[in-house]
């Protein structure tokens, strides 16, 4: 176990370099990471969170109910920028859905520094709720810094925050939603879904 996946496994919260900005991370089963991973951020706790897999696989077996439709478009947009919200019918990872639970963000970065992780961490981006996103570790607000249990320093990273795509009705009729544009442009988006 690496020291990244020690730290979340003992309930804390690391800072951590996804593929677009940094972020912080902690266990998304625990209450009390949660809870603080929101206090050092200053974010409100009904807000929510996606979840992040560092891996396909693991990320497609912790989500049985996908259907067949929204598990291809998952694997042709995954390992890359995006957060996708899909379907949540078992209600998994409750603390990072805030008050949809029917529905999760879910993100498989490519970060060939955190590759070998091998659990699912629960994260948001590191920056005060509203604040510019980090490109380096010196970016991120010193207090910020201070507060988590351990840095991960992954060097300058692109800077620009994952594209957000809604895939909740994906399945049925192939409809999806930007909801934010970021390190994904909506063309690219297009040709994945189409």
């Amino acid at each position: 176990m690496n020291e990244f996946e020690r730290c979340i496994a003992d309930g804390g919260v690391a800072l951590f370099p996804a593929d677009t900005v940094y972020g912080l991370a902690c266990d998304p089963e625990s209450e009390a990471a949660v809870r603080r991973l929101y206090e050092i951020k200053g974010r409100a706790p009904d807000k929510p969170a996606a979840v992040m897999f560092f891996q396909l696989d693991p990320a497609l077996g912790s989500l049985p109910s996908l259907g067949p439709r929204t598990r291809r478009a998952f694997e042709r947009l995954v390992p890359g920028p995006v957060t996708l919200i899909v379907p949540n019918p078992d209600r998994l990872f409750p603390l990072a859905c805030g008050p949809a639970p029917e529905r999760l963000g879910v993100r498989v970065p490519d970060v060939p520094l955190l590759a070998d992780v091998g659990r699912p961490i629960m994260q948001s981006s590191a920056n005060p709720s509203g604040g510019a996103d980090a490109r380096r570790v010196e970016d991120v607000e010193e207090r910020i810094r201070e507060a988590v249990d351990l840095v991960v320093d992954g060097g300058e990273l692109p800077g620009t925050p994952s594209t957000v795509i809604d895939l909740s009705d994906y399945e049925d009729g192939g409809g999806y939603a930007i909801l934010r544009e970021g390190a994904l442009d909506a063309d690219s988006v297009r040709v994945a879904l189409s």
